[in-house]
């Protein structure tokens, strides 16, 4: 334990010792060092960048008919309810995709404004890293989602971060759209097809009430007990035409049973129907936001890089960091110190 202590104190005391030997040197090193890299990192060497964020949260649901219209109160989502991890990672994967990234470029004009000559080469692999260094999407602590945007221009860093929030709610709802209408023209090609064939059903049940059956049972019954009257009075008149009234209601009472049975059930159907394809409408027609935003992105006062006490502290102790440890080589090297025995000899 004592043996240790004393190693250790030995240790410092070279370290202690080495570094007051070559003092001079490495505090000249260390100014240089610091002096240069003021110098370098400023706006003459570095483009000053400012940055601009956006904090939003995703919408919990997407679709207005289940948030405002269903009827289930399992299946029915809240419209006011923020969104979960699922819904971030979504917004994520969207902000990331070329939609928005296209549209913003285009815009703006990034390549004339990140200096990108038109037709040089690898142009737009240039001008999709420039944008992908620039403008970052990350998720917070918080399960919210933060754009920030590096540009040379306050102004500009601070209107593209705006804008590609605002791009989400337009991009997003495209692509939903599309899913949406072929849904809807499915509900719509089949709701009008039933609603054809209902107005057919009920074009035949009026056909057949004015050839005089209007309620097949209620009829067969009444005509039955009044001619077993007339049988009874022996009213050889009437008897003939209540056998003409059976005879029809004979003939059409199937059909107009059938009918009726049918046209109920279809009717039943299309009222179901009917509700979904008010729903698809609306979700094929109708647009809501899809985020929430918590901080919209303002002018920068500021720069944010580089940050110069920063770089001149890395600077120097690098540099003196190196400096050490090629004095301590060269210290230690055979050639080194046969000079150094022919000084003091």
């Amino acid at each position: 334990m004592l043996n240790n202590s004393t190693n250790s104190y030995t240790d410092s005391f070279k370290v202690a010792f080495f570094l007051y030997k070559w003092r001079k040197p490495l505090v000249i090193l260390g100014l240089a060092a610091a002096l240069l890299a003021a110098v370098f990192s400023s706006h003459f060497f570095i483009t000053p960048l400012f940055k601009s964020t956006v904090i939003m949260y995703p919408a919990s649901s997407n679709s207005i008919s289940k948030s405002l219209l269903n009827e289930n109160a399992i299946a029915k989502q809240d419209i006011l309810e923020f969104g979960e991890d699922e819904q971030t990672e979504q917004m994520l994967q969207i902000l990331n995709s070329n939609r928005i990234r296209d549209r913003v470029i285009r815009k703006f004009n990034l390549a004339q404004h990140y200096d990108i000559e038109p037709g040089s080469r690898y142009e737009q692999t240039r001008l999709n890293n420039r944008y992908e260094s620039n403008i970052t999407f990350k998720r917070t602590e918080y399960m919210a989602v933060k754009i920030s945007v590096l540009d040379k221009d306050p102004q500009m860093a601070a209107d593209i971060a705006n804008q590609i929030a605002s791009l989400l709610d337009s991009v997003k709802n495209d692509m939903q759209k599309e899913r949406a209408l072929q849904g809807f023209k499915i509900v719509e090609d089949e709701y009008l097809k039933l609603q054809a064939e209902v107005r057919l059903m009920e074009d035949s049940l009026t056909q057949l009430r004015k050839l005089g059956v209007h309620d097949y049972e209620t009829q067969a019954e009444m005509m039955n007990q009044q001619l077993a009257m007339e049988i009874a009075k022996g009213n050889a008149k009437g008897i003939k035409a209540l056998d003409e009234k059976l005879s029809i209601l004979a003939t059409y009472g199937g059909p107009y049973v059938s009918i009726r049975d049918a046209l109920e059930h279809e009717k039943k159907q299309l009222s179901y129907i009917k509700a979904r394809y008010e729903e698809a409408k609306i979700d094929a027609y109708q647009e809501i936001p899809q985020k929430f935003v918590v901080e919209n992105a303002f002018k920068a006062e500021k720069k944010a890089y580089p940050v110069i006490w920063i770089i001149v502290i890395l600077s120097t102790l690098g540099t003196l960091l190196a400096g050490m440890l090629v004095i301590f080589i060269v210290e230690r090297s055979p050639v080194f110190l046969q000079k150094l025995k022919q000084t003091y000899s």
